[in-house]
């Protein structure tokens, strides 16, 4: 009897977290992923050092490129001579941003990274996940690119993007 009981148990509780992933995916339906023509949300986020960093400072003001990365993503290791090499080109016309997800990773291993690897962005540290809510951001080397009127041109994710003809187009006028 004991056995039956367990499995019942068991069952409903199958059964009750079914019904919350449900209700949860269809929530998370409801906030659609902006996309390209959208204006861009410019939330605060914070720096390494904690202080609110808005990104409307950039976003509206003149073309950005976002990164949304961590130090332990293969993809964006995969990614990032694509992004230095349009910072090469681009660096003084757009904005460039990596946002760490900050997913495992305290400031001072950030920090660490950068001091060893140098990416070629400004760094935020989006411990309250406020920028990856606003984007909806699905996975790491998530890459959103916003012209200087602050409409999203491009989305992107993986090791393998090509945005220099965005890049090219958004700064060309």
């Amino acid at each position: 009897m004991c056995c039956v009981t367990a499995r019942a148990s068991v069952r409903r509780g199958l059964v009750a977290l079914a019904a919350a992933l449900t209700i949860a995916a269809a929530a998370g339906a409801q906030e659609a992923s902006p996309t390209i023509g959208d204006v861009a949300p410019a939330p605060a986020v914070h720096d390494l050092d904690g202080k609110p960093v808005e990104l409307s400072a950039w976003i509206g003001q003149k073309p950005v490129l976002l990164e949304f990365w961590a130090t332990w993503c293969t993809s964006c290791a995969a990614l990032l001579p694509t992004v230095r090499e349009a910072h090469g080109r681009y660096g003084n016309e757009v904005e460039f941003v990596g946002i760490n997800v900050t997913v495992g990773e305290t400031p001072k291993q950030v920090r660490e990274y950068l001091a060893s690897h140098h990416p070629p962005f400004r760094v935020l540290y989006d411990d309250e996940g406020v920028s990856q809510r606003a984007y909806n951001v699905p996975a790491t080397s998530y890459v959103v690119i916003i012209d200087r009127h602050g409409r999203i041109v491009y989305t992107g994710l993986g090791g393998t993007q090509r945005f220099d003809d965005v890049l090219k187009r958004v700064t060309a006028g």
